[in-house]
């Protein structure tokens, strides 16, 4: 793939749940490196097109490109091991285990003693040290429990292993909802450093200050359609809450679903 080509590209995917239209042709896409923020009321499709995207759903109509190639996934295990991360606001963290287990969970470097598989745990705690280092992360100590840290520490953790594993696409679902000024400040900026080594960002929020501070652009998603597609250094949040909420914009693309709004949809979404 090169880098004039997306690195995701979604054309007319439609999504139905028996006669529900969650989605109606969604076309977007995502470069390498681009931060895009997601927008929309309760019950736009934005839970649905995430679900498609990472495999927990596929569509009933149209195409997904990724990485230069048609996908279809069958499952999240799929979109996981084609390098599609989901980042949600509680995590998938094992809050039991320290910072170097969850770093390594399921790809544990391990040596055979006497044919019996010994836990390589300084080499590990090397690779971890390393990683966070780079990404500019502190955890006063890698051996700490998850639960004793803090909810900024947390997700630091998710998005550093998910880069270190080779990530290209990480999807993060209201990942500040439950975080402080200052931490929210951090995975703000942490998320431009994870897009600068060229990693695609998909950041779905409903807070419009958070979408203006970290995304390069922005789709509005307003009952399965998109209602926008704009640099967010062209617009302004009054511009975005009118695409949201069903306005006329000049320049942003008209309002298609103006006087075709279906309730339906909002109770599929709300239900998900």
């Amino acid at each position: 793939m090169t880098d004039a080509q997306p690195l995701l590209k979604l054309d007319g995917i439609a999504r139905n749940f028996g006669a529900i239209e969650a989605l109606r042709g969604i076309d977007m896409h995502v470069d390498r490196g681009e931060v895009l923020a997601l927008l929309g009321d309760n019950g736009a499709g934005k839970s649905t097109l995430v679900k498609i995207i990472a495999g927990g759903l596929r569509p009933s109509a149209g195409r997904m490109l990724f990485d230069g190639a048609p996908r279809d996934f069958a499952t999240p295990a799929e979109a996981k091991a084609a390098g599609i991360e989901t980042v949600y606001q509680d995590l998938s963290l094992c809050t039991n285990a320290d910072v170097v287990a969850n770093f390594f969970m399921g790809r544990e470097i391990t040596r055979r003693v006497l044919g019996i598989p010994i836990l390589q745990e300084r080499a590990m705690e090397a690779v971890v040290a390393q990683a966070m280092a780079e990404a500019g992360t502190t955890i006063p100590s890698l051996r700490t429990n998850v639960e004793n840290l803090s909810g900024g520490q947390r997700q630091a953790i998710e998005l550093n292993r998910f880069v270190h594993w080779g990530g290209k696409l990480v999807l993060l679902d209201e990942p500040f909802a439950a975080l402080g000024v200052e931490q929210t400040r951090r995975g703000l900026a942490m998320i431009r450093q994870v897009a600068a080594r060229g990693i695609g960002v998909i950041v779905i929020t409903h807070i419009m200050a958070q979408a203006f501070a970290v995304a390069d652009r922005i789709v509005v998603i307003r009952q399965g359609r998109v209602a926008g597609d704009v640099k967010s250094n062209q617009t302004t949040p009054e511009a975005v809450i009118e695409m949201i909420t069903g306005g006329t914009l000049s320049g942003a693309g008209p309002d298609r679903d103006r006087d075709t709004h279906d309730p339906a949809s909002e109770t599929e979404e709300a239900r998900q």
